[in-house]
């Protein structure tokens, strides 16, 4: 579909400033041009039928795996892409840990080109800290910087050695709006384990990861950015030790923002009891008190943002021994529908929901959309918030099938997608030309 004019009539507007009400929203030549109340499209214009649904601003999902360039047999740009705009997001943070890893400035390049060429969603990769991940020396920042990469992360590991993430602090304060957003996992903690260390993995014989191993990451992290002036982000932060770290340093000023992912507002460690790999998560599922702990921190402003971590892997990987099967899900064609439960459950608001599946997520890396204003670009969804379905991995457009959610109903999913005023994801019900 061209960029043209379109019209999405009789949707509920909301982004997060609140809830617009029933107004209409005017595409024209890949911004918003008009936002109100019974707007006349023009002859020719593409007319969409949003009735009883939300009209939105895009979301932004920060931590995706689109394992591109390396490991295609998992997923690529174009099938991470076409999972992204199914799940109604229109832009997405693209982590490094490909092989080789984006901590070269050719390996950015070839993404970007590639996210170009595929043309469904606005892929950004994120840069290296450290050459290769390995923990030892700075990748070149500043060259990776260039080419418009504004988060670095060895995401996969956690930057072990204080003295490198000083240092890396120290670079990328002099780079304006450069993120180092940390996996902090303390290696030396989490060695040999394979889910939360608690009741449940004593209980099943499986060797754990204390939240520990994340909580003394971040609280040294803090104290270097607090030292560097660095801007410092927690990637899929997971206890509730964390959280309370998170909360004392944005309030003593620290330039701190987290995220959280849907299925560690959800699932428990629980949930490994019956040994099922697709359960084994990195950081992995977490006690009820953390969930509780997570759910108010989302809701207080301490955690900034909801993000996937979608990690596609493939079939030999996952349907193993739970000991030896890799860690991850998949996660960006069910993200929206798990994040309305916890709307509807009360945890938060439909704004408050929109600001931490786009607004927010898309200004702490500094990404164009997360809200819908005339003059922006238009990267909208409409979701339909009480559709039920359930949940078909056959059906989903990730090449890989390793999410916990599979076979349950779910509720809520994008029914429109539209990214530079271009649908990119649309049901029948559109009639799309």
């Amino acid at each position: 579909m061209s960029r043209g004019e379109v019209c999405i009539q009789g949707g509920r507007v909301v982004d997060a400033s609140g809830d617009l009400g029933l107004v209409d929203v005017r595409i024209l030549d890949g911004a918003i041009a008009e936002i109100g109340a019974g707007l006349s499209p023009s002859a020719g214009a593409t007319v969409l039928d949003a009735e009883g649904c939300v009209i939105a601003p895009g979301l932004v999902d920060i931590q995706v795996h689109f394992r591109e360039p390396g490991r295609e047999d998992a997923e690529t740009i174009e099938t991470g892409s076409r999972a992204a705009a199914l799940g109604g997001c229109t832009a997405v943070v693209c982590m490094p840990n490909t092989a080789p890893p984006i901590d070269d400035a050719a390996v950015v390049q070839s993404i970007l080109d590639r996210a170009r060429a595929v043309g469904l969603c606005d892929v950004r990769p994120a840069g290296c800290i450290t050459k290769g991940r390995g923990g030892e020396e700075l990748a070149p920042l500043g060259e990776l910087y260039d080419l418009g990469v504004r988060v670095f992360t060895d995401d996969g590991d956690c930057v072990a050695d204080a003295q490198v993430m000083r240092h890396a602090f120290e670079y990328a304060a002099a780079l304006p709006g450069a993120v180092l957003a940390q996996h902090a996992e303390d290696p030396a903690l989490v060695r040999g384990g394979h889910m939360h260390e608690g009741a449940w993995s004593a209980k099943l014989g499986i060797p754990g990861r204390p939240a520990e191993a994340e909580s003394t990451i971040v609280a040294r992290d803090l104290q270097l950015a607090r030292r560097t002036g660095g801007r410092y982000h927690v990637l899929h932060m997971s206890c509730a030790a964390s959280a309370a770290l998170v909360r004392e340093a944005k309030a003593a000023g620290v330039r701190v923002t987290a995220e959280c992912t849907p299925q560690h507002l959800v699932l428990t460690d629980e949930s490994c009891s019956h040994f099922d790999p697709v359960f084994k998560m990195n950081p992995p599922l977490r006690e009820q008190a953390d969930v509780d702990a997570l759910r108010a921190a989302l809701l207080d402003g301490t955690i900034d943002a909801i993000a996937t971590d979608h990690a596609p892997h493939s079939v030999v990987e996952k349907d193993v021994e739970f000991e030896q099967a890799a860690f991850g899900m998949i996660g960006l064609e069910t993200a929206l529908p798990l994040a309305l439960d916890l709307v509807r459950a009360g945890v938060l608001t439909p704004a408050t929901l929109v600001m931490r599946l786009s607004a927010a997520p898309a200004g702490i890396f500094r990404l164009p959309g997360g809200r819908l204003a005339e003059g922006q670009p238009a990267d909208v969804t409409v979701i339909d918030p009480e559709v039920s379905w359930t949940c078909d991995v056959a059906a989903f457009r990730s090449r890989s099938r390793n999410s916990p959610f599979a076979g349950r109903p779910l509720r809520g999913r994008a029914t429109l997608t539209i990214v530079g005023g271009k649908v990119v994801h649309s049901p029948e019900r559109h009639e799309i030309p």
